[in-house]
């Protein structure tokens, strides 16, 4: 047996590493004002893309130090055609609990039976509004009804745990609170308002449009006084559920609250880096170990170096060094 199977992740401040998040492209088909602005640049290429096979090599050397939670990002991993074959290949290694998927849901019909029968777990759906015209303006495309035929297609399936992110913006889609809501009444999903972070291409960060987490939790408590409190993740910092309804609802403080004493996920870029923080912009080059057939054994001591290297605390040590869009880093 090999030293990195018997090996776990644990940084320098005792905290354990099994998850990653895997971005399997920069590409996206959306252009959301809080991302990625319409000019921005693809900065990937084909060659420079993860190939499905330097993607399992990956998943196989992590999950021998210890992780079991996968989720593919992007931006949008729909993008990918082998996103299922992905997904299954993943889910073919015994240690891996959970695989998961974010995504906006634009493609989701043409990929949901594969990824159900790929034996997909989660999969988390950006929307930020239910409104056509506003959905116009958030994302510059006009989608919204393919996107939400794919979203009412997903939660009739009730294969797949599913969870619906809307950043709230202040005057954008601060008012649609409750039609979220209201999806939980009849369906098992968990609606996650987050705050809104400085990864926006320069677009709207400065502009007024940030809504902290108490204010949205002050919104939240004006459209409904029963709200009941639930024990929440780390990320879902106050969850809720009501009365007689299947669902439940969730804020993540993106911004206002640090998450890092508990962090226990690594990135990995769709051009083959390692990113151990949020706030790292520089990583660790795993792909050309990858295009030069380097052993499981070189690549889970690249992996224990990543983690070594995450600090204490990212958001206060990054400063005003922070990348300038997510889709860089699949979230």
């Amino acid at each position: 047996m090999s030293t990195a199977s018997q090996s776990s992740l644990v940084d320098t401040f005792h905290r354990p590493v099994d998850y990653v998040r895997i971005a399997v492209t920069s590409q996206c088909n959306l252009r959301c004002s809080y991302c990625m602005s319409e000019a921005h640049e693809e900065r990937s290429t084909t060659l420079s893309q993860l190939s499905k096979e330097e993607i399992i090599t990956t998943i196989k050397v992590l999950a021998s130090l210890g992780v079991t939670k996968v989720r593919f990002t992007g931006g949008e991993p729909l993008l990918r055609k082998d996103i299922a074959e992905l997904v299954g290949e993943a889910k073919k290694n015994s240690a891996i609990k959970t695989a998961g998927l974010t995504t906006n849901g634009l493609l989701l019909d043409r990929f949901l039976p594969a990824l159900i029968d790929a034996g997909l777990d989660a999969i988390n759906f950006s929307i930020d509004t239910l409104d056509r015209r506003k959905y116009h303006a958030i994302t510059r495309r006009d989608e919204f009804m393919r996107v939400r035929k794919n979203l009412n297609r997903l939660l009739r399936t009730g294969h797949i745990a599913t969870k619906l992110n809307v950043v709230l913006m202040r005057d954008i889609n601060s008012d649609e609170i409750s039609r979220f809501v209201e999806l939980t009444r009849d369906h098992n999903v968990t609606v996650r308002f987050m705050e809104l972070q400085p990864f926006d291409d320069h677009q709207i960060w400065r502009t007024g449009r940030f809504l902290s987490a108490d204010k949205i939790r002050e919104l939240l408590n004006a459209h409904y006084t029963d709200l009941q409190t639930l024990t929440g993740s780390a990320t879902e910092y106050f969850s809720y559920t009501l009365p007689g309804y299947k669902g439940s609802i969730a804020i993540i403080p993106a911004f206002t609250r640090n998450f890092c004493s508990q962090c226990n996920k690594i990135r990995i870029t769709s051009d083959g880096k390692i990113i151990s923080c949020l706030y790292d912009k520089e990583g660790l080059e795993l792909l050309p170990l990858l295009r030069n057939n380097a052993s499981d054994q070189v690549l889970a001591d690249l992996f224990r170096k990543a983690v070594s290297l995450k600090p204490e605390d990212g958001k206060h040590s990054a400063r005003d060094a922070v990348r300038t869009s997510m889709s860089e880093i699949g979230g």
